[in-house]
């Protein structure tokens, strides 16, 4: 089905158009706290994996499902929340989404033990599937054509400013409050951007919405938790070989299998597979997926990194990351005339091998390299994300038509958190595996019930040498030097994936749009969607 042409005539009323901006504004700040949450979160791990009463006492492999239970139930459901946006209308489903993430952001805040604070964060990725792909759906019904690619740019900037702001704000919130204050400061975000959405936003729906399709739903989620939990379990143990680990890896790949086979036989499908016969619709798609499993699972061990092994507060952390999301704030709304210079192929290709050589420059890092270092890796990795970010968002944005568009946004925000959760899933578990592997003929010096539990993370190594006092000191030295061997290790795992990205853009994203004086090629249009 093509792309309608864009009609002479505006499409948006007016009274919207005048206002189109500041709709802009109440979207962002509703991403903000979807986005917000998990970078606080970022900052705030190694507190929660501090014994109460400081934290949870959290495990590496709790650390994970905190993370992955929001980012699954997000995922799972984004497919539904979509159709529910374009079927019930964009507004209603978006602010229903906020006051579920409000409640359970009060909730985990004030979570008891780490199997509490998992399921309500379950319950915040509820809330958070369905606020993004209404805020991006909405975008695209208030800003005509030739508009979107620049407020495209500016709600992906939005990204990159709620990435600054998380670890520095749950920096501040952990130097002077508890660990669920973390959580807490989205009650009033959330209170706020009600009232404006009230008061600003119009609704909007698709006049021929698609049944809901429950099958393909519970395959999805199935599927996800089953893949992610053999995952995670695999670095736990530090065995990908164990019989149960295998099962469940397998099973969770033979549900999604089913569930692929599933939405090409429906007639009301979550995923319209036939998205995907177009190559650049399926190259965009992939390249956001990638390039989040590679930013996850760095942010993950970057904050081990810098406060275990570099001994700074959660507040420093926060302001170390603070180049990350400087570049993407800066180059993300700018990177659309990058575009329209070189191209998306020559935009996107370039920014994933810049992802990927700073991925490489993680190696470098050791106990003693001046930090300065860390700071232009993560600036530069900005850049590439930026760069890979906005252009591949319009490209899939603007490949499916107006009415369309809660389904456009729910298939590339449930790549990116379904390339988020793997990414900390895999990476994660290479992370544990190695550092496991490294550390282990150290713990001899410890009851042999004891040697396990004290492996499974640089955090749980060093709990056990602070209660051992002088005799702990060598297991100190020991623990860092396997977690820098891990994190070398891990960092060119997402190199490679990086790379792979890097590859497929090359190969199927168009190139540079010739301009009117300009000789036409015959690129395959960005806009087209073969059905």
């Amino acid at each position: 089905m093509p792309t309608p042409a864009v009609p002479a005539s505006p499409r948006i009323p007016e009274a919207v158009h005048r206002r189109r901006w500041a709709i802009l504004g109440v979207l962002m700040l509703s991403l903000l706290i979807v986005v917000l949450d998990n970078s606080i979160l970022n900052v705030a791990i190694k507190t929660i994996s501090t014994p109460a009463p400081t934290g949870l006492g959290a495990t590496q492999g709790e650390l994970e499902w905190a993370i992955n239970a929001y980012t699954l139930v997000f995922a799972g459901l984004l497919f539904t929340a979509g159709l529910l946006g374009d079927r019930l209308g964009r507004k209603r489903v978006l602010l229903g989404g906020l006051v579920v993430f409000g409640l359970g952001s009060a909730l985990a805040a004030e979570s008891a033990s780490p199997v509490q604070l998992i399921a309500f964060r379950a319950v915040m990725g509820l809330g958070a599937a369905f606020v993004m792909p209404a805020t991006l759906a909405i975008l695209m019904n208030v800003f005509e054509r030739d508009e979107q690619p620049k407020a495209i740019g500016i709600w992906a900037g939005g990204v990159g400013l709620a990435i600054a702001i998380g670890p520095i704000t749950g920096g501040v919130l952990l130097d002077h409050f508890w660990w669920g204050s973390v959580f807490f400061v989205n009650v009033p975000i959330v209170l706020i951007a009600l009232a404006l959405m009230v008061w600003l936003v119009p609704d909007s729906r698709d006049p021929k919405p698609g049944r809901i399709d429950l099958v393909g739903v519970a395959l999805s989620v199935v599927g996800l938790v089953l893949l992610v939990y053999g995952i995670i379990k695999g670095g736990q143990l530090a065995d990908f070989t164990d019989p149960a680990v295998l099962a469940t890896i397998a099973a969770g790949l033979a549900v999604l299998v089913a569930f692929v086979l599933y939405e090409k036989r429906s007639d009301h499908p979550s995923i319209d597979i036939a998205y995907f016969k177009n190559r650049v619709f399926s190259a965009a798609i992939s390249a956001i997926a990638l390039v989040f499993f590679s930013l996850m699972g760095v942010t993950f061990f970057a904050v081990f990194y810098t406060q275990s092994v570099r001994g700074y507060s959660p507040l420093q952390t926060g302001l170390l990351m603070l180049p990350l999301a400087a570049a993407q704030l800066i180059f993300a709304p700018r990177a659309r005339l990058v575009v329209d210079r070189f191209g998306v192929r020559a935009v996107c290709t370039g920014g994933l091998l810049l992802v990927a050589a700073m991925l490489v420059a993680f190696t470098a890092l050791e106990a003693d390299t001046p930090i300065w270092l860390l700071e232009v890796i993560f600036f530069l990795m900005g850049t590439g994300m930026a760069h890979i970010m906005t252009p591949t968002s319009v490209v899939i944005m603007q490949a499916l038509p107006r009415e369309k568009a809660g389904s456009a946004s729910a298939l590339s925000n449930t790549f990116r958190q379904v390339g988020g959760a793997l990414g900390i899933a895999v990476l994660g578990s290479v992370l544990s595996a190695a550092y496991r592997s490294g550390v282990e003929d150290k713990l001899t010096l410890l009851p042999a019930g004891a040697r396990h539990a004290a492996g499974e993370s640089i955090e749980a190594t060093l709990g056990v040498a602070a209660k051992l006092g002088p005799r702990g000191e060598p297991l100190v030295s020991a623990a860092n030097d396997s977690f820098l061997h891990a994190m070398h290790v891990t960092a060119l795992c997402g190199a490679g994936v990086a790379l792979i990205g890097s590859v497929i853009v090359f190969l199927f994203l168009p190139g540079r749009t010739p301009k009117p004086d300009e000789p036409q090629e015959k690129p395959e249009p960005v806009g087209a969607s073969e059905h």
